[in-house]
């Protein structure tokens, strides 16, 4: 069973970046489907982005164009460059094994106005 450990998160003021890894205990070349998820204070967990073992990425609209997905297959890890944060992106950001609903145990992102 593959552990994801989320890092990267903190405290930004808005209009600031922050890139969030996602390291696997082992191999994630056979995951076909990874994320980001987000939850927000007093908000339901929400679909972030997601991305293929070959690369395809889907964004959630709110943001498209500002974050970006990617992994490295043979680093076993994830990422998520966020750009041009808001204030309402403030949540716990969570990587998922889309393939087996998997998940870390979040990292907290802040960002203030």
């Amino acid at each position: 069973q593959v552990q994801l450990v989320e890092s990267g998160g903190g405290l930004v003021q808005a209009g600031g970046s922050l890139r969030l890894s996602c390291a696997a205990s082992g191999s994630i070349f056979s995951i076909n489907y990874m994320g980001w998820y987000r939850q927000g204070p007093g908000k339901q967990r929400e679909f972030v982005a997601r991305i293929t073992t070959g690369g395809s990425t889907y964004y959630a609209d709110s943001v498209k164009g500002r974050f970006t997905i990617s992994r490295d297959n043979a680093k076993n890890t994830m990422y998520l460059q966020m750009n041009s944060l808001k204030p309402e992106d403030t949540a716990v950001y969570y990587c998922c094994n889309i393939d087996r609903w998997k998940w870390g145990q979040g990292t907290q992102v802040t960002v203030s106005s």
